[in-house]
């Protein structure tokens, strides 16, 4: 059975993706019948032909130019990797697969954002990739997190910080200060 460094073909699917925006060579990377799934607004797309126009009209070319991709943690499996980042850009144009149907609105994104990657012989057979909707939605200004039990770019801040304050959404949170332990 041949190994295959994991980490490298997520990376090199990635460079493709982000850094040379090149559809064919992201394809390349891929079985012959990937699936690719954006879980908060079910983006992606099942098979070769879906995938490719996903990528080549609604993905690749719509990332904005400031784009990036920061590590946070990363778990590698035998036939899989989990990668924990922080995905950044500014709203400069649509991005379709995170704020599908709105318009640009200049504004800074930063989200955490989980992807679970499985493949097969050695290229990407599929992608889940999961962030929190309402914390990006109130980032642009497309949600108010008035009211709500809702963070923005500080969730992004928080995973790169563990000494950054915890629970300042629970409003009962000053109610346990000082009870036993």
């Amino acid at each position: 059975m041949p190994t295959h460094d994991l980490a490298a073909l997520w990376e090199e699917h990635c460079r493709q993706e982000f850094e040379s925006r090149d559809v064919d060579a992201t394809m390349a990377t891929m079985v012959k019948a990937p699936y690719v799934n954006h879980v908060p607004t079910m983006t992606g797309g099942v098979g070769h032909d879906q995938l490719k126009r996903f990528y080549k009209y609604h993905f690749i070319g719509g990332n904005p130019p400031d784009t990036t991709l920061t590590p946070v943690s990363r778990t590698v499996g035998e036939d899989q990797v989990v990668d924990e980042m922080i995905f950044s850009f500014t709203h400069t144009s649509e991005v379709d697969r995170m704020v599908p149907g709105t318009a640009p609105t200049g504004r800074r994104v930063e989200i955490p954002l989980v992807a679970i990657v499985r493949f097969v012989d050695g290229k990407v057979a599929h992608e889940h990739i999961y962030w929190d909707q309402a914390s990006v939605l109130v980032q642009p200004g497309l949600l108010s997190s008035e009211g709500l039990p809702v963070a923005g770019g500080e969730t992004a801040k928080k995973v790169q910080d563990n000494t950054l304050p915890s629970n300042r959404l629970m409003r009962r949170w000053k109610e346990s200060e000082g009870k036993p332990l």
